[in-house]
């Protein structure tokens, strides 16, 4: 989300009149962070602060701290780091070209948090940074209460966009070219809270497959409490939605989860897994787990690494318990020291590798569809392999040999057959048995990327929408 929100900002500078620096020397430099660990806040002041000299080398050069740390911050930010010019929060990301002319102007420090949304996000231009693939925001913010999370009090209560606006902008992506959007919301999967429809998101999904060109759709991160039969069948029907599914566990522990207000338990959990998979049997699941929740027992920590043995997940991404001051955990008594955290954080990385490795292993010698990636994991120099998702959202290494169409580029699509697995990729150095040139390749060879204007809010409308004029611009990368 803070991805998307960081294209935002760019196509609003872009459209200020601002092109994105060629080097490290830069007249403005903006900051757009996030406040859901710890180290998040060490690294932006650690940054901050290598920014010093040059700052004090060209005083005329502005920065500008925004995002999530900035709206639970504050002033705090330029306290710290008075050579900071502007700071603006998660509801006023609009405002900031506006913030560094008024901070020219007065020659002091602009600092604006807003306490709810101004203007929805999607509103706003976007200077896209992929030519393949592309965010779209369906929500901004939470209605959920969960004691460790930070995020309600910074990004909000949910907003839900109209479902005509949000299939208006997936068809603008689309016209540029784009193969594959990724539908993104706090609580993906509970759209439609705000004007009282409990299956739109499901709506949402085979709206998506009605749009042509569309070849594939994800969405991130759903919550196990609101996730219905309908979304499943949705996934199942729907043919460009992929057979992919991040459902977050954080603990497999029932005790815990009710510490963390989780409104659900494990076996509530095991069984949307397990009717995923009837319905999607090569559906690829993942997961977010937390370690050394305030309280957590041996006999806790058991029951995670048990939910996690049957649930089989492709990869989960784990975390050690941080503390957010202003959240419900961080004044639970019984806080773990950070060595028992640290044992268990291992144990449990230990065990879901072993399973993603054993999963992955299965793939062997089965036939992938990979759109190929750009920046995707590691280039081997002498197989020159290159690196593409599977509709499972795996990534493959791949030898770029056999039936290919001139040059494979970022953005087309080959078929090829896995031939080795390891723990967090898959390798296929067979030949490839077909290669698709692609618009959104065409785009990447000659360094076009999408830059979608903002879409208007609209009546509540499912349905793919009409045609809409695309806007085509060189990249400014």
């Amino acid at each position: 989300m803070n991805v998307h929100d960081s294209e935002r900002l760019a196509g609003l500078l872009e459209d200020a009149g601002y092109v994105r620096a060629e080097s490290d020397v830069a007249d403005v430099v903006v900051f757009n962070t996030c406040a859901v660990r710890e180290n998040a806040d060490n690294r932006l002041y650690g940054t901050l602060g290598h920014m010093r000299p040059a700052k004090d080398r060209n005083p005329d050069m502005q920065i500008a701290v925004g995002g999530c740390l900035a709206q639970k911050d504050r002033d705090t930010i330029v306290k710290r780091a008075p050579w900071v010019d502007v700071v603006f929060g998660t509801h006023n990301l609009g405002s900031l070209p506006a913030l560094l002319e008024r901070a020219r102007h007065n020659n002091e420090a602009a600092v604006e948090i807003r306490e709810s949304l101004e203007v929805f996000p999607s509103t706003l231009p976007a200077r896209r940074e992929s030519a393949y693939s592309g965010w779209v925001s369906v929500s901004v913010g939470c209605n959920n209460t969960c004691t460790f999370c930070i995020v309600p009090a910074l990004r909000g209560r949910e907003k839900d966009r109209r479902p005509g606006e949000i299939l208006a902008e997936v068809q603008a992506l689309v016209a540029e070219g784009v193969l594959e959007v990724t539908l993104l919301g706090q609580n993906v999967n509970a759209y439609g809270v705000e004007f009282g429809d409990r299956f739109a998101f499901g709506k949402l999904l085979r709206s998506c497959g009605q749009i042509e060109g569309l070849e594939r759709v994800r969405f991130t991160s759903p919550h196990p409490r609101d996730f219905t039969d309908d979304v499943i069948e949705a996934m199942a029907q729907t043919p460009n939605v992929c057979p992919q599914l991040h459902m977050p566990l954080q603990s497999g522990s029932d005790r815990v989860l009710k510490a963390m207000r989780r409104s659900y338990r494990s076996e509530r959990y095991l069984n949307i897994l397990r009717k995923v998979r009837e319905a999607m049997p090569h559906a690829a699941i993942t997961t977010d787990i937390i370690v050394g929740f305030p309280g957590e027992t041996e006999e806790d920590f058991e029951a995670t690494l048990e939910v996690v043995r049957q649930a089989r997940f492709a990869s989960a991404f784990t975390f050690q318990y941080s503390k957010r001051p202003g959240t419900p955990a961080a004044d639970m008594p019984d806080q773990l020291p950070k060595e028992v955290v640290q044992q268990r954080y291992d144990r449990l990385v230990a065990l879901q590798n072993e399973i993603s490795w054993e999963e992955n292993k299965k793939l062997v010698g089965s036939e992938v569809e990979l759109l190929v990636a750009e920046g995707e994991g590691r280039k081997d120099a002498e197989t020159h392999r290159l690196s593409g998702r599977a509709r499972d959202g795996r990534l493959v290494h791949f030898t770029p040999t056999g039936a290919v169409d001139r040059e494979i580029r970022p953005g087309d699509v080959v078929h090829t057959t896995i031939t080795r697995a390891a723990p967090h990729h898959l390798v296929a150095d067979t030949d490839i048995t077909g290669h698709r040139r692609t618009r959104a390749g065409d785009h990447w060879e000659e360094g076009v990327r999408p830059k979608t204007s903002g879409v208007s809010l609209g009546l509540p409308a499912f349905g793919a929408p009409p045609q809409q004029p695309a806007v085509q611009q060189g990249c400014a990368c």
